[in-house]
């Protein structure tokens, strides 16, 4: 069994999303942040960091979201890789590499210093920064997004995962994106896979509330 850890609307999201596209059997452990127990002995075990998600599949266990997504998709849907060695392989890890190392951050950046670190150490400078810096990088995100209704062509890929993700994120960010990401988003936004991974978040949540 395929069990992920996580919490509602998190990074886990982007794992969840896919483990329903592949269709597999998997079971959600919620990891209730308020309660602690990302720093419980059994969660830092899994994962040292403290942080979600962690995925556990037999004797493999993985904690970054994109190499999670990778594995899932090499291992049980092959169909959401580009073929290895082709153009279309290379556009998905250059997107992948790109979503991460500038999309992606502005967003944590402006997280970090609104909620996520200490209060003493927070920077409300940083926030103008990362708006900035977000903007910027959504600006090549709009100039390289293709005329296909995926990332890598007619099939969707993981990257095409990860980009909606924090697309989305950015938008509960109320950062406005470009008219053509917009678009890409809302259309990525409707599958029937990620309706049901925010459900079945959703239900671990409402669970974990009732115990």
């Amino acid at each position: 069994m395929i069990t992920l850890y996580g919490y509602p609307r998190t990074r886990s999201l982007r794992v969840s999303w896919l483990l329903e596209e592949l269709g597999l059997e998997w079971q959600y452990h919620l990891i209730d942040f308020a309660k602690g127990e990302h720093k419980s002995a059994d969660y830092l075990a899994i994962c040292p960091q403290g942080k979600v998600p962690a995925l556990k599949d037999d004797e493999t266990t993985l904690t970054e979201s994109a190499a999670i997504c990778l594995y899932l998709a090499e291992k049980y849907g092959k169909h959401w890789l580009p073929k290895p060695a082709t153009p279309q392989a290379a556009k998905q890890l250059e997107w992948i590499s790109f979503i991460i190392t500038e999309l992606e951050q502005p967003l944590w950046s402006m997280g970090k210093h609104r909620f996520a670190l200490p209060k003493q150490i927070r920077l409300p400078e940083m926030i103008s920064v990362a708006k900035w810096e977000f903007k910027k990088a959504a600006q090549t995100a709009e100039k390289w997004l293709p005329d296909t209704e995926f990332l890598t062509g007619q099939f969707p890929s993981v990257a095409d995962i990860l980009l909606t993700h924090t697309l989305n994120w950015a938008v509960k960010f109320d950062q406005k994106l470009p008219p053509r990401l917009e678009t890409y988003r809302q259309h990525m936004s409707r599958r029937p896979a990620l309706l049901r991974a925010l459900s079945q978040e959703q239900q671990a949540l409402a669970d974990n509330t009732q115990r």
